[in-house]
């Protein structure tokens, strides 16, 4: 069971009064964790001064913004949508490993203007304390641009995050983590919507079966999945219909990456240009 003990009680009330210290705020919400605790305690502390954005892009599926903007309205959150065009950038459709850089850019340019339009003084996102440690250059951005990460700033890692959104009652406190599909494709492979289509049908094939933390890394005309290594098991006794499923998204060979679920596996695969 996860526990929410003093010294991570005194970081959640440190978000606090950083929000608070923010005065107004445009909330960059995903409707994962992160960006659903950010934007609990920003409605909480800033009121109708706190406005939630989602963004919208060929690379996240619409079931993840469908559960999105439902928690948005359980939570009363004012949610603005709009779309952001990363894909069709050669940046970032060249998947080097600053791909996440570009996307962020992307991501606070289209941001901006509706700060400005809002009134309001600030962009925040859901950045963690653990993010801090990771090759994250989509950080970078961030804070080139002045966005603030209060999570991150008040020190606050996943369990403690996952434990304050189980307190304060919200429903995807457990929800299993989530990155954008193009992080299943193998830098220096290029990113096309073609098969961010083709991942995101094979993972949602998978998820069906009742697997919760699914990744289908892409590697040509092969899936690698990776589920929990505890599912390992059960998803090769449902191996039919998981080759069945893959192979009418689009895939040739189906496979299964016995390690399980790693965030960042296919980070090992990049081998920069000789210079």
């Amino acid at each position: 069971m996860i526990q929410l003990d003093r010294h991570d009680a005194n970081k959640v009330e440190s978000a606090r009064a950083i929000v608070r210290d923010l005065s107004s705020v445009l909330v960059a919400y995903s409707g994962g964790v992160d960006s659903s605790l950010l934007l609990k305690l920003a409605l909480d502390e800033l009121g109708d001064r706190a406005v939630a954005v989602l963004a919208s892009s060929p690379a996240y599926p619409e079931s993840e913004q469908a559960e999105a903007r439902d928690l948005a309205q359980k939570l009363g959150a004012r949610l603005v949508e709009c779309s952001t065009s990363e894909v069709e950038l050669d940046a970032y459709k060249r998947n080097n490993p600053d791909r996440c850089f570009h996307c962020k850019e992307e991501l606070f340019e289209t941001l901006e203007p509706i700060r400005l339009d809002l009134g309001l003084d600030h962009i925040a996102y859901g950045a963690t304390a653990d993010d801090a440690g990771d090759h994250r250059p989509g950080h970078g951005s961030a804070v080139r641009r002045g966005v603030r990460f209060p999570l991150l700033e008040a020190g606050m890692g996943k369990a403690a995050i996952r434990a304050a959104a189980r307190r304060l009652g919200l429903p995807n406190w457990n929800k299993a983590s989530f990155a954008c599909l193009s992080s299943r494709i193998p830098h220096g492979t290029e990113v096309t919507v073609e098969a961010l289509r083709q991942i995101e049908s094979a993972e949602a094939a998978i998820k069906a079966l009742g697997f919760r933390q699914v990744r289908v890394r892409h590697h040509g005309d092969v899936a690698r999945i990776e589920v929990e290594p505890a599912e390992i098991g059960r998803l090769v006794s449902e191996r039919e219909k998981v080759v069945d499923a893959l192979r009418a998204a689009g895939y040739n060979f189906v496979s299964l990456d016995l390690e399980g679920y790693a965030t960042g596996s296919l980070n090992r695969t990049w081998k920069p240009a000789a210079k």
